[in-house]
């Protein structure tokens, strides 16, 4: 994808997540995933941005329960329900390697959530592959948004369903 469609995909996700459309329903099916390389801490931050009221709809279906992330007396078992369905859709491999993602949390963001992991002892990241199914159980038409950043290198694609793997060599 060229840098011009990459920046306009992205403008339309910050717009729509942030609430600058107010209609019913937003038109699309979008989450993005950010994996930054912390190469002073040797870690992988990882952040996903998911439609609320999506994310909330694919955790009642999955896992058939009343779901509400609003609430502060719900907060620990929305956090088990939360790290449960993104490590069952989001895998990281570090240099070949499949890492292991640490849960931090999460926490709503006008219209989105926000859900934060972290990949510990990545000494040198030469190469990481990202495979995402976030949503592809509820929507068919699900955008997959990813940016891996190491220093100033910044790299991003969209990967549309049913495709779910992006691999990225630094």
């Amino acid at each position: 994808m060229n840098l011009l469609n990459t920046k306009f995909v992205t403008l339309l996700l910050l717009l729509l997540l942030n609430g600058s459309l107010k209609t019913d329903k937003h038109p699309l099916h979008v989450s993005t995933t950010e994996v930054n390389f912390n190469e002073k801490d040797k870690t992988l931050e990882v952040s996903c941005k998911i439609f609320s009221d999506d994310f909330e709809s694919i955790l009642a279906k999955s896992y058939k329960q009343k779901i509400d992330l609003t609430k502060p007396a719900m907060k620990v078992a929305m956090d088990a329900l939360v790290k449960k369905y993104i490590l069952t859709h989001l895998q990281l491999k570090a240099n070949g390697k499949i890492t292991a993602m640490n849960y931090i949390g999460f926490e709503i963001d006008h219209e989105a959530t926000n859900v934060y992991f972290e990949v510990e002892k990545i000494s040198n990241l030469k190469a990481v592959e990202v495979d995402n199914t976030i949503l592809y159980d509820m929507f068919d038409d699900q955008m997959s948004i990813v940016h891996l950043v190491k220093g100033a290198v910044r790299k991003s694609t969209r990967i549309l369903y049913p495709d779910k793997k992006f691999i990225l060599n630094f």
